[in-house]
């Protein structure tokens, strides 16, 4: 009996020592057996890496790194006043047929260089209109032509220029004009002549004179025509700032 006491005893001392662990020592296992691990916080020695915040990552939704746009460099260039511009006309005007403020075209045919840089090339568009148009008149006046441009073109950007006027005046036909009255007298000086001898050839004379003088009134002047292709010279008058790329 003492030896049934004795190890009554001892159970029990065992189970009280059981009961009385610290939780430290004792694991729980989870149903079905496995152990139960814990998953170390993040920062600790062991801790898995995480992807910081707006980070990209290799998938199919990372978004690109935005390319570099070209850094373009410019440098005004000013053309001064006096500078010569010589063009190729492209467009035809004429004392007879063109009218104030008709537009007229040409072409640079020689380029313009400022400080060893070409700031207008050749074949750049310039653009301007006649200044004023003059027939040819029946008695006095000799015709003209004059235009002007005040526009050009470089690199597609159009630019406000101001150039000195371009004009053409018809030669004179006094010469031609004296030698048509003087056939004129001669012509009616015969025919007076035979008509009424000396007393017929003065009113003959008369009457001729009268009539060369007619056919001048009756005819106009040469006119003055500038066709395409001509080559026209001209000078900018006033600064203009072209803007190149560097």
């Amino acid at each position: 009996m003492r030896k049934d006491f004795r190890l009554s005893a001892l159970a029990l001392v065992a189970a009280v020592g059981i009961a009385c662990g610290s939780p430290g020592e004792q694991q729980l296992a989870p149903p079905g057996g496995a152990p139960a691990t814990e998953t170390p916080a993040a920062g600790t020695p062991g801790a898995p890496a995480t992807a910081a915040p707006g980070a990209a990552t290799g998938g199919e939704g990372a978004a690109a790194a935005p390319a570099k746009e070209p850094v373009i460099t410019t440098m005004p260039m000013d053309v001064p006043p006096g500078t010569d511009l010589v063009l190729t006309l492209e467009t035809d005007v004429s004392s007879d047929t063109s009218k104030p403020d008709q537009p007229v075209r040409a072409r640079v045919a020689k380029p313009v260089v400022v400080s060893g840089m070409e700031v207008i090339p050749a074949g750049a568009t310039v653009t301007g209109a006649v200044v004023s148009a003059e027939r040819s008149g029946r008695v006095k006046g000799r015709a003209s032509i004059a235009l002007r441009f005040n526009e050009v073109i470089v690199m597609n950007t159009p630019y406000r220029i101001s150039t000195a006027r371009i004009s053409r005046q018809a030669e004179a036909t006094k010469g031609d004009d004296a030698k048509t009255i003087g056939i004129g007298a001669g012509v009616g000086t015969a025919i007076g002549a035979i008509a009424g001898g000396k007393k017929g050839a003065a009113i003959g004379a008369g009457i001729g004179g009268g009539a060369g003088t007619g056919a001048v009134l009756a005819t106009r002047g040469d006119e003055v025509t500038i066709p395409a292709g001509t080559t026209l010279r001209t000078e900018i008058t006033e600064t203009v700032r072209i803007v190149m790329p560097m």
